[in-house]
């Protein structure tokens, strides 16, 4: 499974970071930016066996280990739906339980996932190119697991070098985050994403759509795109909300829900203060209204994200979702 082609701020924040010395980097920043690219990135560097100043080779057996997800000097600490997600394989114990349905696959990074890193850390490398840990997302570290991490960020061993990733860098301890170089992400001009984006396939008009309705972060947009989201769908939808029509919602989650209600809500409160909408055309967005209405409403959507991912009923609560958004957008 090998990785697609950096995008170029990527490609130079790497190269900027490689040049430097640390044996511990949090990259920080906006959802969509690419944390986990440029984490991957440097893990790649660190561990390949003809690396350059740009970064690594490609090549090389360290560069085929990494790109199959089998190399022996790199742990990854993710959530294990994240893991499933991009393609980096479950311990054995954890893929048993999974697949015997003794349990669903953790959303969390589990304590017993970052003992095994830790144990990791303390061994000697295969490879001789010392040894990697990459983090991702980091928020999804729990206090107990987290305060394992830190430890061995506090004393560690001498040829281990740590990379956490996140777009929420204010949920980490603060005795995680001194004990990490930081590094925020570089936001590319419009102009870079969408030539990017581009490269990857988007027709320009869509790739135009799909990145407003990011709020200008390309790596979210290039998943909209991926995922079927159109240009004529999103324009539409603000409007069908003020509807009350749920049918446009039938193959969202409630988390793709809650995100798009909330970039309405945004917008609309944004024309009424005299602003300007970030996510849609100004056109695309209903008239109604008022600002205690938007207001409150935007107050519920945020508790709603809280508990978004629990098992509640689908199709019940994105009908809840869209009365709701109806009662603020047709509020006088």
């Amino acid at each position: 499974m090998s990785e697609p082609v950096l995008a170029p701020w990527i490609a130079t924040q790497a190269t900027q970071l490689l040049a430097q010395r640390g044996h511990a980097w949090l990259l920080s920043g906006p959802s969509g930016l690419g944390q986990y690219s440029l984490a991957l990135a440097l893990v790649r560097a660190w561990l390949c066996d003809q690396p350059t100043a740009e970064g690594a080779c490609g090549v090389c057996g360290s560069c085929h280990a990494i790109d199959v997800r089998a190399h022996a000097d790199l742990c990854v600490l993710m959530p294990e739906t994240v893991m499933i997600e991009l393609g980096w394989p479950l311990s054995e114990k954890a893929q048993a339980d999974v697949d015997d349905k003794k349990r669903k696959a953790s959303k969390e990074i589990r304590v017993d996932a970052m003992r095994d890193a830790v144990e990791f850390s303390q061994r000697t490398s295969a490879r001789g190119r010392g040894k990697a840990v990459l983090v991702f997302p980091a928020e999804r570290m729990n206090n107990i697991t987290a305060n394992a991490l830190l430890k061995t960020l506090e004393e560690p061993p001498g040829d281990v070098k740590f990379v956490l990733a996140t777009d929420a860098a204010h949920q980490l301890l603060p005795t995680i985050r001194s004990r990490c170089l930081g590094h925020t992400l570089v936001w590319p001009d419009e102009a870079t994403s969408l030539s990017w984006m581009g490269t990857q396939g988007v027709p320009a008009a869509q790739a135009a759509v799909m990145l407003r309705a990011a709020g200008g972060r390309p790596a979210d947009a290039l998943l909209f795109a991926q995922s079927g989201l159109d240009a004529q769908t999103w324009s539409k939808l603000p409007k069908a909300m003020a509807r009350g029509d749920v049918s446009v919602l039938k193959d969202w989650s409630p988390t793709q829900a809650v995100d798009a209600l909330h970039k309405i809500c945004h917008d609309v409160l944004a024309i009424k203060a005299g602003g300007k909408p970030r996510f849609f055309e100004a056109s695309d967005l209903p008239s109604g209204g008022t600002m205690s209405s938007l207001t409150s409403w935007s107050k519920a959507l945020g508790t709603t994200a809280r508990t978004v991912e629990h098992p509640f009923n689908a199709g019940l609560m994105l009908e809840a979702l869209v009365s709701q958004a109806q009662i603020a957008l047709k509020s006088t």
